[in-house]
């Protein structure tokens, strides 16, 4: 049955691409047809294929969604929403990056086997020199919503599929990803999805106008709609200003409609409602304003700057956010003007101590921050493997290896940093080719003859003394002095200053994993405090988790701790003794933070690092009294 309809496939995709000049009108829609046609001439792909499209190694889609972490935190609500309208229909719903690969999906449990054998899964890629004609590959070449019904797809494998897809674009119209919603069995007939598409852009419109609004804090903010209920619940445009009145930065819709009257982006608020307008708008209500000439009139609020507060990030080991230990703070600071300079670093520190986050957050705020961040574990790669994850391989270039070939993480990593975690575990032949691609900025896939020019910049991280491996021949000498342009020591948590901050924003975390507790005891927390951690942060992160797990109550208890970390029989007694002697460590904590913020709750949680709810609780739990309030 395949084998027929992809025949039948091949032979209407062959017959339009070479008649369809003379056809009064083609087949497919204009926007297809053009798609066929680079995939046809520009990627050589075979209409009768019936391979699934490439889905990323565990460690690739881990980075690309940690990447897009905003994004995805932003449009989880609505992608879910968004689910919830369509699952009865057996829909499922995917969210792409700005490079065609799934980060997010939604998917009924009953049709999920059928929906990932047909591709529709998370860490699959749709890019159109891969897949040819797709809903997500015809939004990220053409920058619109649209709906590839059937076999409008240019390969085999998709005929069955419909998709409509629409772009979510960010504040400067960059695209952000795509959303998009796909069957597996639809009606023949494309007006079906007529209703579908709609919902798509409606919810990708969502999701867009969250992302402003998050980014937008901090600046002035225009709404506007032409009808005056709609000004705050669903703006149909927004803009941000500087406190002179230049334009920052537009949703699409915003960037769509002055391009269409001015013929070009203003630049100043002034060039859209006229010099005097503003001065009459109040963020206590909506405003009718003459924009773009005297034709057009929109309902406008115009909201001062708020203080920004980011959207709260999953904790992480090493947030920056408060009470970072000051030689991390400092190394940090260092290694940006470093890396900025185009040298090479390297961080070095005992296993688990939290490197790759250092990497990551280096990146973040180092002038490289819009590319890519591509990180590669030498030591967790078998040794036959990392050659080809490295530098990727052509078609055919050994046995097993993919009919499409692979780029490699170097390529992926153009424009932006590539980070090689445990680089002393790197064989040496591999040290060879390394060291020549950071020579000549040129790499050379296995199997494949042309070179392509990188441009990236390495960090390197490694718990092994690598000057004592070049002595003893493990290393070479001469990377070894091309990678330490400048070395980075990070401190074991034993001996870092915020461990207490540290432990009380990973608990918090992994509580909300487990449905929530509300809080360390004390003898626990003087427990954890105390002990070594020979596996540092890493450690930590799993006995938070293990405790949580176990806890029958709100409140994790020192018995809910592993063995081996709150110590031999009798150590809970004796724990909880001392606890109750001594004043204990977060009690004081909490009370430096209080005092110095004049006991305002809220100020003292944000140089916590914790929720005013959490504050409170705390606060409860160690008997603190606020002045001229009872007991919390």
């Amino acid at each position: 049955m395949f084998a027929a309809h992809s025949k039948a496939h091949v032979d209407c995709v062959s017959r339009v691409l070479r008649h369809a000049g003379r056809l009064p009108q083609a087949p497919v829609p204009d926007l297809i047809l053009d798609s066929w046609r680079r995939s046809m001439d520009q990627y050589h792909l075979d209409p009768a294929s019936q391979q699934g499209p490439r889905i990323l190694s565990h460690t690739v889609l881990k980075e690309c969604r940690e990447r897009a972490d905003l994004f995805l935190r932003i449009a989880g609500e609505e992608v879910a929403r968004l689910h919830g309208r369509v699952r009865e229909a057996d829909y499922c719903v995917l969210l792409t990056d700005a490079q065609g690969q799934t980060i997010d999906y939604r998917v009924e449990s009953g049709i999920r086997n059928d929906c990932r054998k047909a591709g529709l899964y998370l860490g699959t890629c749709w890019s159109e020199g891969e897949e040819g004609t797709c809903g997500v590959a015809a939004v990220l070449t053409g920058k619109a919503p649209v709906t590839v019904h059937k076999r409008d797809h240019f390969r085999a494998a998709f005929i069955g599929l419909t998709c409509s897809a629409a772009p979510v674009f960010d504040p400067q119209g960059e695209l952000l990803g795509v959303l998009d919603v796909s069957a597996l069995q639809s009606p023949d007939d494309r007006r079906s999805q007529h209703l579908i598409r709609q919902m798509v852009v409606q919810s990708a419109r969502v999701i867009e106008n969250a992302f402003f609004m998050h980014s937008a804090q901090g600046h002035w903010l225009l709404r506007a709609h032409s009808a005056p209920g709609y000004v705050d619940s669903q703006p149909d445009y927004l803009l941000a200003l500087d406190n002179d009145g230049r334009l920052l930065a537009l949703n699409s819709m915003a960037r769509q409609a002055l391009r269409q009257r001015f013929g070009r982006l203003p630049e100043h608020i002034n060039e859209v409602f006229g010099p005097d307008a503003l001065q009459a708008v109040t963020d206590e209500t909506p405003q009718l304003l003459r924009w773009g000439g005297d034709d057009g009139e929109l309902h406008v609020r115009l909201s001062a700057p708020r203080r920004q507060h980011p959207m709260r990030a999953v904790p992480t080991e090493e947030s920056a956010a408060t009470q970072l230990d000051p030689r991390i703070a400092q190394s940090l600071q260092l290694a940006v003007r470093v890396k900025d300079c185009n040298l090479p670093v390297l961080i070095q520190g005992e296993t688990g101590s939290g490197k790759e986050v250092f990497a990551r957050q280096l990146h973040d705020i180092s002038a490289r921050r819009s590319g890519p961040f591509v990180a590669l574990n030498c030591a967790a790669i078998p040794e036959s493997l990392i050659e080809s994850e490295l530098f990727g391989y052509v078609a055919g270039a050994f046995t097993g290896a993919s009919s499409k070939g692979m780029r490699g993480l170097l390529q992926q990593a153009d424009g932006g940093t590539l980070f090689l975690d445990e680089i002393g575990d790197m064989p040496l032949s591999l040290q060879t080719r390394l060291l020549r691609v950071m020579a000549e900025g040129e790499v050379a896939p296995l199997g494949g003859a042309r070179r392509q020019t990188v441009d990236i910049q390495v960090i390197c991280a490694t718990h092994r003394n690598l000057a004592a491996m070049v002595a003893d021949g493990s290393f070479r000498e001469d990377l070894y002095f091309r990678l330490s342009g400048a070395r980075f020591q990070l401190p074991p948590l034993r001996e870092r200053s915020d461990r207490l901050v540290l432990l009380n924003r990973l608990f918090e975390e992994e509580a909300r994993l487990c449905g929530g507790r509300a809080g360390l005891s004390a003898s626990a927390l003087e427990c954890l405090l105390s002990y070594a951690w020979p596996g540092n942060i890493r450690q930590l992160r799993y006995v938070l988790r293990y405790a949580c797990a176990v806890s029958a109550g709100m409140t994790v208890q020192l018995s809910d701790l592993p063995e081996d970390v709150r110590g031999a029989p009798g150590t809970e007694r004796s724990l909880t003794h001392s606890v109750e002697e001594r004043v204990s460590p977060q009690r004081q904590l909490l009370l430096d933070a209080l005092i110095r913020h004049r006991w305002k709750p809220g100020d003292a949680a944000r140089s916590l690092g914790i929720s005013r709810a959490t504050l409170y609780r705390r606060v409860n739990l160690h008997g603190i009294e606020m002045p001229g309030k009872r007991r919390i």
